[in-house]
C-alpha cells in the first residue's frame, strides 16, 4: 500500500557514474521523482548524470539540512502515504551515514515504510579498507572542534582510545582547513602513532597514504582543498 524510500548513494568525485554505482541502482532512479536531498542543485546534477534526459522539471525536491524545521521533516514522507516512491540523496556519499538523511530514516522506520539502501561509495569505509588499520573495531567521529584547546583534547583522547580500546580512529575536517589540521595531528601525537589520509577518493587525484606522526612530519605530500579524511591508529 505504501511506497519505498530508497537510498541512492551519490559519487564521491567527478568519476563516471558506472565506476562506483551498478546499473541496478540506475534503473530504480529512474522512474522516482520525489526526492529528498541536502542541495537541489547537486542532486540535479547527478541525476543528469544518471540520465542525461532526466524529467527535472517533473520532479519535486524536499531539501534536508541544518535549517529544515521538525515540521518539515515529519511532513516529507507524506508522499509515501499515497503509494508513490521516494528517493533520498546525499550530498555525496551513502544517505544517513554522518549525513543529515538518518532523521528521515528514523522516521520511516517508526511509522512501517519500507526502507531501501543501496550499494555505493562511503569515504568511511573505502579509507578504512585502504588504511592498513583495525577494520574490526572503528569510531567515526565526524568534525573534531575548530577551537585550538578543544582541538588538541579531542585529538589526544582518540589517540588514547586507539590505543586503550584498538579502535581505529576515523575523523573529517572542512577541505581549506586540512593542511592545519595534519599539522595538529603531527604536532600532537605519539611519534609511533600511525596516520592515514584518504584524499580525492575515487577521483582522478585520488591518493592515500599511511605513515606514523614522525614520518608524516617529513612528508610534503601537500593537502590541496579537496575532500580528505583522516584516520589515526597505534602503533
Amino acid at each position: 500500500m505504501f511506497g519505498i524510500l530508497y537510498l541512492f548513494p551519490v559519487t564521491l568525485s567527478e568519476c563516471p557514474l558506472e565506476n562506483v554505482l551498478p546499473e541496478y541502482n540506475r534503473q530504480l532512479l529512474l522512474p522516482i521523482r520525489h526526492f529528498i536531498v541536502e542541495d537541489v542543485r547537486t542532486a540535479r546534477r547527478f541525476l543528469r548524470k544518471a540520465d542525461p534526459h532526466f524529467d527535472i522539471d517533473g520532479c519535486q525536491f524536499y531539501t534536508l539540512n541544518k535549517y529544515t524545521t521538525p515540521e518539515q521533516i515529519s511532513s516529507y514522507l507524506n508522499t509515501l502515504k499515497t503509494g508513490l516512491d521516494m528517493g533520498l540523496l546525499s550530498e555525496a556519499g551513502c544517505p544517513a551515514i554522518a549525513d543529515p538523511g538518518a532523521d528521515i530514516v528514523c522516521i520511516a522506520q517508526e511509522n512501517g515504510y519500507k526502507v531501501v539502501p543501496l550499494v555505493g561509495p562511503s569515504s568511511i569505509l573505502l579509507s578504512l579498507m585502504a588504511s592498513g588499520f583495525n577494520g574490526q573495531r572503528f569510531a567515526f567521529e565526524g568534525y573534531l572542534p575548530v577551537e585550538k584547546e578543544n582541538r588538541i583534547k579531542a585529538i589526544k583522547r582518540l589517540e588514547q582510545r586507539s590505543y586503550t580500546e584498538d579502535m581505529t580512529q576515523i575523523f573529517i575536517e572542512t577541505p581549506y582547513r586540512n593542511k592545519k589540521l595534519l599539522e595538529d595531528l603531527t604536532t600532537n601525537l605519539r611519534p609511533q602513532t600511525r596516520i592515514s589520509v584518504s584524499f580525492d577518493l575515487t577521483g582522478p587525484e585520488e591518493k592515500i597514504r599511511t605513515l606514523t606522526a614522525k614520518d608524516w612530519k617529513k612528508d610534503h605530500t601537500e593537502l590541496t582543498k579537496k575532500p580528505c579524511i583522516f584516520l589515526i591508529y597505534k602503533a
